[in-house]
């Protein structure tokens, strides 16, 4: 069965009667087992049987129409008393139809405060029996329909200044935007009005002064037409904003950068992989530079600090969403899959520039946790897990990081093996090193509830050397002993009541996910880790492939493409690209739009124009642009590459750190691509020796291509004029470098292919 709807598309293809996965803008998915923690991994599938029904909420009658939907958020309000319905034509019909106004409420399945707000209201019979005689509620996962939680969060940051989840908005039956907030308490509380309130003001004003509404709403939403509609960029008119936008983007990143615990902001603390992607690209550009090289610092201190922090489960691998701390030490325990993904690509890039161990070890820690964890049987990868938990099995209120604290007892307990020859036990030395103290280690103000009282979250100030030192071992025998102890509290968190899961399979975090693992596949040469995206695009083909899916889609195939030189991955990227441009672009003014210009229920047609938890469609499009052109000779890519820099040039000249990943593509755009032909049999020995050269270094703006001499029929060949001209000397693999338009000569030894490719650094 394939239930379809629109963003860059929705479409869901059902596995069977428990598997939601959803299609949305651009997403993806893999299949892997991974060999690495293989203990843990034969605990967990012993011990824990998580199938969907740990996201279908209870066994209670179903009261209204989010009982047939896939989505776990949907689900997990079908029992309410609230007549929601999902966004659909019945839904939209009945406002009509009833001249009632619709209420819109959109979240996801993880967000504590959607958990609150249907806790204080939703499941009030009293607000219900209102909601339902006054308005047609309809109910929205926001990862399901991005394109309808873009356009009201747009309205509600508008008029309020922020924004959030959940997010409340009142509409008229046609679509019109009247009131909106996020979350709202169910009396007058906080110094924000009752939802019953709201409720009933709103009703009234629709019944007695039913034009005044409209006319308010109306005019609003022309305003936010007209602030989409003029964003093209008065300051560069049709030509692309000069490279200084990227040191400009850097010396704003520097501004906000905490040099003490790094990131970018105080508190609340999230990881912004994007920013971090910017930084190595400055970086790799030019290592010796002196701005350049604070942009390595900032990353490599940045990661250290976030692995050593509370925010990374030390224990069960991993990262939760956000810190609510500047020292990135009580998260919010969340954790999201295209955090995984996208902090993949940010620690391979550390390990790539510094050869540091402990970055690649961050890498595999990552995989761990979302093939164990996040993976369905079938292959593809869960969205998120949730920072709420029951403290105990017979417990009936759950509890934020419930799952993921410590007491001081029971770390002692846990871990009560004395050390041979010393008055010391394990419990000793893990406390010391994870800062575990008698009570707790979080204070009042990371926990306003209440909720963490006596508990530690389990964090790193210092480093294994100095846990070695105060205690007099060596650096190894803590080591052991630390990962020993990390193994115990692993098994014994496992007869913990597990957070939920939300089990939809978004194509789009699957798709940072695959550009993840094929690129650290290639850094830190792990082929398993490529076979990983590879079985995922088999995977996507048999179960989710639909053209209507791009920017993510088109990226992981040309990350693929680069991990395994693949011409079909090429090919199949272009085709997408092609039809992405077909339906999305903006033929006036350039850039792309997040819905389709044929959608009757869309009231406001939004380009993606921040980089915000994921980068924007822009952004990701642009690149893609950038390598297909180079790779096949795409002039008409070209012309949409400069329309689409000049559209966003505004942005760009003045605040490039509202979107550090088109910035990244302008750099592309102005230094060109490096393109490095490699003329070799695939697989041939001779052939992967220049490929280690190539992959062992940072290059921003890379494109290789291989030419086997048994591919005559290539569609690069047919397509890149230059692929034909590079041939293998004396029956070597042969590398050329073409930067800045111009051909290096040939080289066979990887010594020069080294040097040719460092000359420049």
């Amino acid at each position: 069965m394939i239930l379809g709807r629109c963003l860059f598309f929705n479409s869901t293809r059902l596995l069977s009667k428990f598997t939601k996965i959803s299609n949305n803008n651009y997403r993806r998915v893999v299949h892997a087992q991974l060999p690495a923690n293989a203990y843990q991994l034969q605990r967990c599938r012993k011990l824990i049987v998580r199938m969907a029904s740990t996201s279908h909420g209870d066994t209670k009658d179903k009261k209204n129409k989010l009982a047939l939907e896939k989505s776990s958020y949907l689900l997990q309000h079908a029992s309410n008393p609230v007549d929601w319905y999902p966004w659909s034509d019945e839904a939209l019909e009945k406002a009509k139809r009833e001249d009632k106004l619709i209420f819109l409420s959109v979240g996801y399945s993880t967000c504590h405060w959607c958990h609150v707000m249907e806790k204080e209201s939703f499941e009030n019979d009293e607000i219900a029996e209102i909601m339902n005689r006054y308005f047609v509620n309809i109910k929205v996962d926001r990862e399901e329909r991005p394109d309808i939680d873009k356009i009201y969060m747009t309205f509600v940051q508008s008029i309020s200044g922020h924004g959030g989840w959940p997010m409340s908005v009142f509409l008229t039956p046609t679509l019109i935007p009247i009131m909106g907030g996020t979350y709202f308490p169910p009396v007058d509380k906080f110094g924000q009005p009752g939802f019953k309130k709201i409720l009933l003001s709103i009703a009234h004003k629709w019944l007695e002064n039913k034009r005044d509404l409209l006319k308010s709403g109306t005019k609003i939403l022309e305003i936010l037409k007209t602030s989409a509609e003029s964003k093209h960029s008065s300051l560069t008119g049709k030509n692309p904003p000069p490279k200084d936008c990227g040191k400009l983007c850097v010396q704003q990143l520097i501004r906000s950068y905490d040099h003490e615990f790094g990131g970018f902001s105080d508190a609340p603390k999230f990881p912004q992989p994007i920013n971090l992607e910017l930084l190595f690209h400055m970086y790799g550009r030019d290592a010796k530079d002196e701005m350049n090289q604070e942009c390595l610092s900032m990353c490599t201190h940045t990661l250290t600090k976030m692995a050593n922090g509370g925010i990374h489960d030390h224990v069960g691998q991993g990262f939760a969403r956000y810190s609510v701390d500047g020292k990135w030490h009580v998260p919010h325990f969340e954790k999201m899959l295209y955090d995984q993904a996208q902090l993949l690509r940010s620690y391979a890039n550390a390990y790539i520039v510094t050869k540091d161990k402990f970055f690649s070890d961050v890498v595999d820690d990552i995989v761990t946790y979302c093939v164990r964890d996040l993976r369905h049987k079938d292959g593809g990868y869960y969205s998120a897990e949730d920072a709420d938990s029951l403290p105990t099995a017979e417990a009936t209120a759950k509890q934020e990081g419930a799952f993921y604290v410590w007491t001081m007892e029971e770390i002692e307990t846990h871990l009560e093996k004395k050390i041979p020859d010393r008055d010391l036990k394990v419990s000793d030395i893990f406390a010391y090193h994870f800062n575990v103290k008698e009570d707790g280690n979080v204070s009042q103000r990371q926990d306003p509830h209440g909720e963490l009282t006596n508990k530690n979250v389990l964090i790193v100030f210092g480093s294994v050397k100095d846990t070695a030192d105060r205690f007099d071992f060596s650096v190894e025998d803590v080591e052991k002993y630390l990962a020993e102890a990390k193994l115990i509290l692993f098994e014994a968190r496992l007869q913990r009541p597990r957070p939920h899961l939300d089990d939809k399979i978004i194509t789009a975090w699957n798709g940072l996910m695959i550009n993840g693992l094929a690129y650290i596949g290639v850094a830190i040469k792990n082929k398993q880790y490529i076979q990983y995206a590879e079985d995922d695009t088999n995977f996507i083909e048999c179960y989710l492939y639909d053209k209507k899916n791009y920017a993510f889609v088109v990226q992981r195939k040309l990350d693929l493409y680069d991990a395994n030189l693949n011409i079909h991955s090429l090919e199949l990227a272009e085709e997408l690209q092609d039809i992405q441009n077909k339906l999305f672009w903006d033929d006036k003014d350039g850039g792309y739009f997040n819905t389709i210009n044929n959608d009757k229920n869309i009231t406001l047609r939004l380009k993606d124009e921040h980089d915000g938890a994921e980068p924007s469609s822009n952004s990701v499009a642009c690149g893609n642009l950038l390598r297909l052109a180079s790779c096949l000779s795409r002039t008409d890519y070209n012309s949409k590459i400069v329309e689409l820099l000049s559209f966003f040039g505004d942005t760009l000249m003045r605040i490039p750190i509202a979107i550090p990943g088109l910035c990244c593509s302008l750099l592309h755009y102005w230094d060109t691509t490096t393109q490095i032909y490699i003329a070799g049999k695939r697989d041939a020995k001779d052939t992967e020796e220049l490929l280690s050269i190539i992959r062992d270094r940072l290059i921003p703006a890379k494109l290789i291509i291989l030419t086997d001499p048994d591919d005559s029929d290539s569609v690069l060949i047919r397509r890149n004029e230059v692929v034909s001209k590079m041939k293998m000397q004396n029956g070597r693999a042969t590398a050329y470098v073409c930067r800045h338009r111009t051909c290096s000569l040939p080289v066979v030894e990887s010594r020069q292919l080294a040097e040719l490719i460092d000359e420049d650094n």
